[in-house]
């Protein structure tokens, strides 16, 4: 099983990202919160040589297939062929308010999206003819000038985010790889995630057979001290994400859409502290790993093993370099695929 790290904020992702690469983690990852993810992974390339690098994720809708393809293509180029380009779409309220972007429907949306970008691709590598028109996106201009250098390495993989049956559907489908929200537990991966998955697979006429699946992990490990700071933040992120509707059915899986139907109420009022006491142990113990440093790799073995291919972790916790190496080590000893048993007919060992 692979293991990625997160780079944190521009201003040092350049040297946590050689970091990252010489404790032994497979990817390093930026994600778009509070600022651009595509900037630290220029940092990061210059720095490292073998660390794969990826956004966890970029806002598709917030662009244009066009104008992503150029930044995936450069970034493939200069990372030597390293950039995986992970996206999700987002939710209505930040694509139309924040972004000021039109919002369509999500998961038809997304998948034109992504066969925009591979027509610019395959024009600017193949010299096929850009011909691309659909319900949301066309183009059809590619004159000389604007086709970018070439290079050797391909075009980038692409992972697609998601949480509901249709986006993760058009994942298995059109992209390489899937990225499990953080807010998604074991129950929702094993019969709802990779069902889905294995379904858009057979719509493109193959099988889960060298796709990834990436869970990522709300984890809380070190000191008493840091799990106990490391849990009072995860009972904040699991009440955020909770409040969002799109997101209840994970809550009704569980039997506590109640839960989520409350914190979307507190989180109309600003009553942000509030929401995170609702979040009790059990809701806890189902998103997230509070847990010594020893203990982690067991716990994602016995949670993961048979559902995921990568694990994605946050922000760093406080462990030291050699605590760090050690939880990688043991995490890539994990047996990575997906079982058959779960994903039917279209898994794959």
């Amino acid at each position: 099983m692979k293991f990625d790290g997160n780079i944190g904020d521009v201003s040092a992702a350049a040297e946590t990202a050689a970091d990252l690469e010489s404790i032994g983690f497979d990817a390093a990852t930026a994600a778009e919160v509070n600022q651009d993810p595509f900037l630290p992974l220029v940092l990061a390339a210059d720095t490292t040589s073998t660390i794969e690098l990826s956004t966890s994720i970029a806002v598709a809708f917030a662009r244009s297939p066009m104008t992503l393809a150029y930044t995936a293509h450069d970034l493939q180029r200069f990372s030597g062929g390293r950039f995986t380009l992970g996206l999700g779409a987002q939710v209505k309220a930040h694509i139309t308010r924040r972004f000021s972007m039109p919002w369509g429907r999500p998961a038809p949306q997304m998948r034109e999206f992504v066969l925009a970008m591979r027509a610019a691709w395959a024009c600017w590598s193949e010299g096929a003819p850009l011909d691309f028109e659909g319900e949301y996106y066309s183009h059809t201009l590619m004159t000389p000038t604007f086709v970018p250098n070439p290079h050797s390495f391909g075009a980038p993989k692409l992972a697609l985010a998601g949480v509901g049956t249709g986006m993760t559907r058009v994942a298995g489908e059109v992209a390489d790889g899937f990225l499990c929200h953080g807010f998604t537990t074991t129950k929702w991966i094993r019969e709802r995630t990779i069902p889905a998955l294995a379904e858009g697979r057979a719509l493109a006429g193959r099988t889960l057979e060298g796709f990834d699946i990436t869970a990522h992990v709300f984890l809380a490990t070190g000191s008493d001290e840091a799990m106990a700071a490391g849990l009072s933040t995860i009972r904040k992120q699991i009440a955020f994400y909770g409040s969002t509707p799109a997101y209840r059915p994970v809550l009704d899986l569980h039997g506590w859409g109640d839960l989520g139907v409350e914190l979307t109420a507190l989180s109309k009022q600003n009553r942000w502290d509030d929401m995170a006491k609702l979040i009790d142990d059990d809701v806890v113990e189902a998103f997230s790993i509070v847990a010594p440093a020893s203990q982690v790799p067991a716990r994602i073995a016995e949670r993961f093993e048979g559902v995921a291919t990568r694990i994605g972790l946050g922000a760093q916790s406080g462990l030291s370099r050699d605590e760090l190496a050690e939880m990688v080590a043991a995490v890539q000893a994990i047996p990575a695929g997906i079982s058959r048993t779960v994903a039917g007919a279209g898994g794959a060992e």
